[in-house]
């Protein structure tokens, strides 16, 4: 059952969202607020923010994080907002992931969005329709806002599905996040490798991923965002895609946590309108052709 929400806003094109978003924050003010801004224009009905503490060895974070928190302050409309912030500095991995936790504790469903993931507004409409069609299909895990590969059959269809989605800009169910572990316990069961081999269908791409699981597993990459991908491969959730991107990652920089690489091929890529009404894709199954095409991408083959 969605989250109860007695009141509505309307986005710039008509289009009704009830759905809250859930906004994480921490030390970088400038996209802070140009993501806020974006937010704004949308005024969602419930926003939630997470934000994580400064670091102790850092000199003036605390100030950039005070900064930060202050721009979630300007919300001049009718919204309730709830704020989980952190006094000490946890970390990507556990600030991010408590952070969902408490999220998907308050409410059933949310679009969340970080402080580097600036949306397309027709990111807002696709997330809130995607949440009420596919609610109760337990197949589905997550709505992606990212592309890849920019845009794909968008001449045809307005979303696919994918085992493999971005988890920049996305929304989902409470009933998905349960699969979350963020210790990842279950990959070191053989079988449950076995299992994700299987959805993957494809040892080129299982031998990459599991690269990436065994370093998180082992707590090498202070991340959440590959356990969040484990668990819907494990449980072979599907993710659904929008046929053009509608997301850019502006937080390319020296001094990001992971995304430090300001040329990457992933950097500010462009986001695109979507138009609705939405045409849906042939079936409903994992599109492997897409699924190789933006492995090639992320891995620059």
């Amino acid at each position: 059952m969605k989250s109860s929400i007695n009141k509505t806003h309307r986005v710039p094109d008509g289009h009704l969202l009830s759905t809250p978003v859930a906004f994480f924050i921490f030390n970088r003010p400038t996209l802070t607020e140009t993501v806020f801004e974006v937010i704004s224009q949308i005024q969602p009905a419930k926003l939630l923010v997470v934000a994580d503490g400064p670091r102790a060895d850092k000199v003036g974070e605390a100030e950039k994080c005070a900064e930060a928190r202050a721009i979630v302050d300007r919300v001049d409309w009718d919204c309730e907002v709830l704020k989980n912030y952190s006094d000490v500095n946890m970390g990507c991995r556990r600030r991010v992931a408590s952070g969902l936790d408490w999220v998907f504790d308050k409410v059933e469903e949310a679009i969340v969005l970080e402080d580097d993931c600036l949306p397309h507004p027709s990111f807002f409409n696709f997330c809130d329709e995607m949440l009420n069609k596919y609610r109760d299909d337990k197949r589905v895990m997550m709505i992606s806002g990212f592309n890849f590969l920019g845009k794909w059959k968008s001449d045809i269809q307005s979303y696919h599905f994918s085992y493999v989605g971005g988890g920049w800009g996305w929304a989902s169910w409470r009933r998905a996040w349960e699969y979350f572990d963020v210790d990842m316990k279950l990959w070191a069961e053989p079988e449950a490798k076995a299992r994700v081999r299987d959805v993957l269908c494809d040892t080129e791409q299982y031998l990459w991923w599991e690269k990436s699981f065994d370093t998180t597993f082992h707590g090498e990459i202070d991340t959440w965002d590959y356990q969040w991908l484990f668990a819907r491969l494990l449980y072979s959730g599907l993710s659904i895609v929008p046929s053009v991107n509608l997301i850019s990652n502006i937080g390319f920089h020296e001094e990001a946590t992971h995304t430090t690489n300001p040329v990457s091929t992933m950097a500010n890529l462009p986001s695109y309108p979507l138009s609705f009404p939405l045409v849906e894709p042939y079936g409903l199954a994992d599109d492997r052709e897409y699924n190789h095409m933006s492995y090639l991408k992320a891995t620059g083959r």
